[in-house]
C-alpha cells in the first residue's frame, strides 16, 4: 500500500508541512517593547546599561562571579586564548563544530585532537592523557549537543599538567554537570553561543563565564580592540561587543530559560520512546545527574541494524519535508583547511587516530527538536523514520542505481 511506504518510494507524505531543524523562540511582550524603545530613543546602542544588566543576571543565573557578553561565541573562545597568553598545543575534540578548531588556530596555537566517548560523544579523558604533552598549553573540551562533558576528570589531568581548561560551551547554557554544578562554573572559563538556533538566544551573541577577575577583566578589554580607555592598547583584541539590543532580548529570554529546556528534555524523551522500538537506532547518553539543552536532538544510525547509512536515511527524510544534519561530517581533523596545513601524512589526518570520532562522525544524524513542536509532531517524525526503516533494502536499491549511495562505501558500511 502506497500509504505505508516512504515518500522516496512513490508513498504518501504523512507530514504536510516542512519540518525545519530548529527554530528560535521569541516572546514579545511590553518588558522587550519598552527595553527596545528606550534603547532607540537613548541613542546608545552599545557599551549601555542593558549588556551591564544582562551580564549580571547570566551571572547569577549560572552562578559565577563574572560573566562577559561578547559578539559570538568564536569571539569568546579566540578573546579567552589570547588573553591566556597561550603558546604551544591546545587539546580539543575533532567531533566539534569547526569555530572550536578555527578560535585556537586564528591565535596561532596548534590543534591536538584527541577522541570522544563512544557514547557520550564528548570528550573522553583517557584520550586527553594521551594527547598531552610538554608542549600542551591548555585543553578545549565541548558540551556535545548541549550534554557536559566530564569536567572534573578533565580538570584533574589540566591540573596534573599545570594547564588551564577551558569550555566551548556554545550549546549548553543552561546544562548543568553530573554532580549538580551548572556549566559554566568550571575550568578557568566557559563560553556560551546566543545565536538564534541555540535554546538561549540573544539573535547573536556569546557569554564567557569566569570566577577569575583577572581574566573577565581582560576580555573586556579585549572586546574593545584590546582598549583599556586610554588607546593605549593592552592586548591585540577585536571588536567583540554584544549590542544593546541583543542584550535587551537576551535578558528577556533568560527568565524563561528553565521552563523551555524542561519541555525540550519532553520532547526529547518522547523521541526515544518513539523511536525504542525501531532496530539500529541510537541515541547520545547523557551521563548520570546531568541535564542537556538537547541543542541538537542526534540520533547514531547502525547502518547493518537499521539497514541504510545516516546519509540515506536523511535523504528518505528529505523527501519525508523533514529538515536533517549531518553533525559533525566531517569532523574538524579532516575538513579541508585543516588537512592543508598538517598535511595528509599528519597522524590525525589517519582514520584509524580517532576511532571513536570516525564512528560517530559517520551515523550520527541531527532531527528536528524545538520549542514549536508538538507531540504529534515528534510521533509523526518516529513513524517516518520507522517506515524507513521497514523500507531500507528498497531505499538502498533506489539510491545505488541513482549513484547517490556513495558515502556507505567511503566508510567501508556493509549492507
Amino acid at each position: 500500500m502506497t500509504q505505508d511506504r516512504p515518500v522516496l518510494l512513490g508513498g504518501k507524505p504523512i507530514l504536510s508541512d516542512d519540518v525545519p531543524l530548529a527554530r528560535p523562540t521569541i516572546e514579545v511582550d511590553d518588558d522587550l517593547g519598552k527595553r527596545f524603545e528606550g534603547i532607540l530613543s537613548s541613542g546608545i546602542l552599545t557599551k549601555g546599561r542593558q549588556v551591564s544588566a544582562f551580564e549580571a543576571e547570566v551571572a547569577e543565573f549560572a552562578g559565577v562571579a563574572h560573566a562577559v557578553a561578547v559578539s559570538s561565541c568564536t569571539t569568546g573562545l579566540m578573546l579567552v586564548l589570547r588573553c591566556l597568553g597561550l603558546h604551544g598545543d591546545v587539546v580539543l575534540p575533532s567531533f566539534t563544530f569547526m569555530a572550536s578548531g578555527h578560535a585556537i588556530r586564528w591565535n596561532g596555537l596548534r590543534p591536538v585532537f584527541a577522541d570522544v566517548d563512544a557514547h557520550a560523544f564528548t570528550l573522553a579523558p583517557s584520550s586527553v592523557a594521551t594527547a598531552m604533552t610538554g608542549g600542551t598549553a591548555a585543553v578545549l573540551a565541548v558540551h556535545t549537543f548541549g550534554t557536559p562533558c566530564d569536567g572534573d576528570a578533565l580538570a584533574g589531568l589540566a591540573a596534573q599538567r599545570g594547564v588551564p581548561l577551558i569550555f566551548d560551551a556554545a550549546p549548553a547554557f543552561g546544562a548543568s554537570y553530573a554532580d549538580g554544578a551548572m556549566a559554566g562554573t568550571k575550568g578557568i572559563a566557559e563560553v556560551f553561543s546566543l545565536s538564534p538556533t541555540k535554546p538561549f538566544t540573544s539573535g547573536e551573541g556569546g557569554i564567557v563565564t569566569t570566577d577569575d577577575g583577572d581574566l573577565a577583566r581582560e576580555v573586556r578589554i579585549g572586546r574593545e580592540y584590546g582598549n583599556p580607555g586610554n588607546f593605549d592598547s593592552l592586548v591585540i583584541g577585536l571588536s567583540g561587543r554584544l549590542p544593546e539590543l541583543s542584550a535587551a532580548l537576551g535578558r528577556n529570554n533568560l527568565h524563561r530559560l528553565p521552563a523551555r529546556l524542561a519541555r525540550r528534555r519532553e520532547l526529547a524523551d518522547r523521541y526515544r520512546r518513539g523511536l525504542a522500538g525501531v532496530p539500529g537506532i541510537g541515541f547520545q547518553r547523557v551521563p548520570a545527574g546531568a541535564t542537556s539543552t538537547f541543542k541538537d536532538f542526534s540520533l547514531i544510525i547502525d547502518p547493518v541494524r537499521f539497514g541504510i547509512d545516516a546519509d540515506a536515511v536523511a535523504a528518505a527524510m528529505g523527501a519525508e519535508r523533514i529538515t536533517t544534519r549531518r553533525y559533525y561530517d566531517p569532523p574538524v581533523h579532516r575538513q579541508t583547511a585543516y588537512l592543508t596545513e598538517q598535511g595528509p601524512a599528519h597522524p590525525q589526518a589517519r582514520p584509524d587516530a580517532l576511532p571513536n570520532t570516525e564512528s560517530v562522525a559517520a551515523r550520527a544524524l541531527t532531527v528536528p527538536l524545538h520549542l514549536h513542536m508538538d507531540e504529534r509532531l515528534v510521533d509523526q517524525i518516529c513513524e517516518v523514520l520507522g517506515r524507513i526503516h521497514v523500507h531500507a533494502g528498497e531505499i538502498a536499491e533506489v539510491r545505488g542505481a541513482s549513484g547517490t549511495d556513495t558515502e556507505s562505501k567511503q566508510y567501508g558500511f556493509t549492507r
